[in-house]
């Protein structure tokens, strides 16, 4: 158990010395947040922390004596300076705890407690006597191990979170046009009627919703965004209370997308689930309005 526990203590201490040291300049610039002052003396104080976290992770993984001590004075150090900082109204800055990333906050004192009371119960052998040896360095090796293990394991689902992203980045990249389903491309459509027109209007979309619909209800705030376009006329067709307009226009589902021209008649079609999507069936109507154009 205190085998255990000295690497684990190790571990934080080599990590916070070699994020501040992967970012020197800017670890050394939030060293501020504690009220040190000029540029030369910020950079001298970075250099005494890292060497004292380097000292003593080495001296607990060596299994000195004098390692557990040292590490709690340095842990409630670190306690006492970030408690001062926040009574300063510093919270939010730069504390360059694990590198020039970290940020001051209340957790940080707590946290600065937490492992010093795990040096303190260390020095005080409340763990256990701590092994020699070949017992000491298995233990170590273990518990590096299962640190290890975590770590991959906060990766993969980081990794896997991203791949979700791309996927579902990839799959937004064009909506669903099929010229068997819904209203055909380039022919009026006398349900088109019912979209009122403003002047300046340049086209016509017709959103085919439904009450039940989950989807749907997600894609509302796109749906009000497309709208709040000028150049655009935008009408919700409801399901239940647009039937004729559905069954005229043989929408296969919802949340289906139609737009149209001034003279009702489709340009672009199909299925949506992201804004994206959506602005690409506007997209595709105004490139096809701007063929037909050139062809008359």
């Amino acid at each position: 158990m205190s085998a255990a526990a000295q690497t684990l203590l190790a571990i934080v201490l080599l990590a916070g010395a070699l994020f501040k040291l992967r970012d020197r300049r800017r670890s050394a610039d939030a060293l501020a947040t504690y009220g040190i002052g000029p540029v030369r003396v910020r950079f001298a104080a970075l250099g005494l922390i890292v060497a004292a976290e380097l000292a003593i992770a080495a001296a607990l993984l060596a299994g000195l004596a004098w390692a557990p001590d040292g590490a709690c004075a340095l842990f409630v150090s670190f306690a006492f300076a970030s408690a001062a900082a926040l009574l300063a109204g510093r919270a939010g800055r730069p504390c360059a705890c694990f590198g020039a990333g970290s940020r001051l906050s209340p957790a940080s004192p707590v946290q600065a407690l937490l492992a010093g009371a795990l040096a303190f119960a260390l020095s005080r052998h409340w763990l256990g006597a701590a092994p020699s040896g070949y017992d000491r360095w298995l233990s170590a090796g273990l518990t590096l191990s299962l640190v290890a293990v975590a770590v991959m394991g906060v990766v993969v689902l980081a990794l896997a979170r991203e791949v979700g992203v791309l996927r579902l980045s990839l799959a937004s990249q064009g909506a669903l046009e099929i010229p068997d389903e819904g209203p055909r491309v380039g022919q009026h459509q006398p349900w088109a009627a019912a979209v009122a027109w403003a002047p300046g209007t340049l086209l016509a979309l017709a959103i085919f919703n439904s009450e039940g619909c989950p989807m749907c209800r997600r894609l509302e705030p796109a749906v009000s965004y497309v709208a709040a376009d000028p150049l655009l006329a935008v009408r919700i067709f409801d399901e239940v209370a647009d039937a004729p307009a559905w069954a005229a226009a043989a929408v296969p589902g919802s949340p289906y997308a139609v737009a149209l021209d001034a003279a009702g008649v489709a340009l672009a079609k199909g299925t949506f689930n992201s804004l994206v999507q959506l602005e690409g069936i506007i997209a595709t109507a105004r490139e096809r309005e701007t063929e037909l154009a050139l062809a008359l």
